[in-house]
């Protein structure tokens, strides 16, 4: 049995999202998925550059490809945060090893 991941290191995806300011922001993209029965990407991020090296803040963004342009759209709505959110902690708990029985 062989884990192909096992020495083999992707290069990070970088994007820039500029804040209130104008200034381009680097972040790292963590994970992209899909959420079933729906046509909506969405895309989890964290910034590169944080002041606070403690925090573990992760942002996550809905996002529509367009050739090499990619667009940022807000979650602003409760239950699509909630199924976003719902669908993250899933396949966190899977890479993790699974989520043991109780």
């Amino acid at each position: 049995m062989t884990n192909e991941q096992i020495g083999h290191e992707e290069e990070p995806e970088i994007i820039y999202i500029p804040d209130e300011e104008g200034n381009e922001e680097e972040f790292e993209v963590i994970m992209k998925f899909e959420v079933d029965g729906s046509d909506a990407k969405y895309m989890m991020v964290v910034p590169l550059d944080s002041e606070d090296e403690d925090s573990d803040e992760v942002y996550a963004f809905r996002y529509e490809e367009d050739g090499d342009d990619l667009q940022l759209f807000m979650i602003e709505n409760d239950e699509e945060w909630a199924i976003v959110e719902e669908t993250f902690n899933t396949l966190v708990d899977e890479l993790d090893g699974g989520a043991e029985n109780d």
